[in-house]
């Protein structure tokens, strides 16, 4: 009876995960640093950047599932209370404004330069926006069609979730999520072609570095996006979600809107009034 537990928190065992993830995201920043530059040495030896990174990667990826895995679990043996899954919910609010800040920090690098470009003649004068010889895209044209893309996979999000927090129809809910991850894909194969038809590289001017570092960072949380996505698709379709229960089906939720509102404030910004 002294060990028995009365209260509604979740005690967490000790655990080697969030060891594991610093010393696997580390190896993958390093790498992809090593891979970048060429230039990087560990003990006096050079560090092969493509291979660091991969293996970075790879460790990175294993850690997450296991990670969640066990997640998961705890859930299943009843460890989510209530007041777990508000403790929940309120960290996943706290990471996603973490990451709007990241966003600000690119949309003012991208603004700063379309304010005050540099020019030959800095800081005496300043210089055109976007610099010369850049070719900007069409905003109205395949960016447009990408805006639409996300947008109508964000319906499909709120479909879905609709369908099974407050119908409890798992059959609407599998077919929506389905949409919402096609359309992911379509998105992130749209993307990939307009920068293979991109008229400027990420070293050409600074326009162009600010137009990839945010647009592929964009990129980077619709895939990540669509793997949340695809992994509620799974447990779906497995039976592993509960009407009232289903944290991780919200969280994934959230995340995808979040992608969503960050796509159009970039279109408007980057696309439209940055070209």
């Amino acid at each position: 009876m002294a060990h028995a537990k009365n209260h509604d928190y979740h005690i967490l065992p000790a655990s080697i995960w969030p060891f594991l993830a610093a010393v696997a995201v580390f190896v993958m920043l390093f790498g992809a640093v090593a891979w970048m530059t060429g230039e990087v040495t560990l003990l006096g030896a050079p560090i092969t950047g493509p291979w660091m990174f991969l293996i970075g990667l790879v460790a990175t990826t294993y850690v997450s599932f296991a990670w969640w895995a066990d997640v998961i679990r705890e859930g299943e043996a009843g460890d989510h209370t209530p007041v777990v899954r508000l403790g929940l919910q309120y960290g996943f609010i706290l990471f996603v404004i973490s990451e709007a800040m990241l966003f600000v920090s690119l949309f003012w690098n991208f603004i700063k330069n379309a304010m005050y470009p540099m020019g030959p003649e800095s800081p005496l004068r300043d210089g055109v926006w976007p610099p010369e010889g850049i070719v900007t895209f069409d905003p109205w044209h395949l960016p447009f069609i990408n805006t639409l893309v996300l947008l109508l996979s964000g319906v499909a999000v709120t479909w879905a979730h609709h369908a099974w927090a407050h119908e409890g129809d798992r059959k609407v809910a599998i077919n929506g999520l389905a949409i919402a991850v096609a359309l992911g894909v379509i998105f992130t194969g749209l993307q990939a072609y307009e920068y293979s038809h991109a008229a400027f590289g990420l070293a050409d001017t600074s326009y162009a570095a600010a137009f990839y570092i945010a647009t592929g960072f964009h990129g980077l949380h619709v895939i990540i996006g669509t793997i949340f996505l695809a992994v509620c698709l799974w447990r779906f379709m497995k039976g592993q979600m509960t009407q009232h229960q289903h944290i991780g089906f919200e969280a994934a939720a959230w995340y995808w809107h979040f992608v969503d509102v960050i796509w159009l404030v970039l279109f408007a910004v980057i696309y439209v009034w940055g070209s």
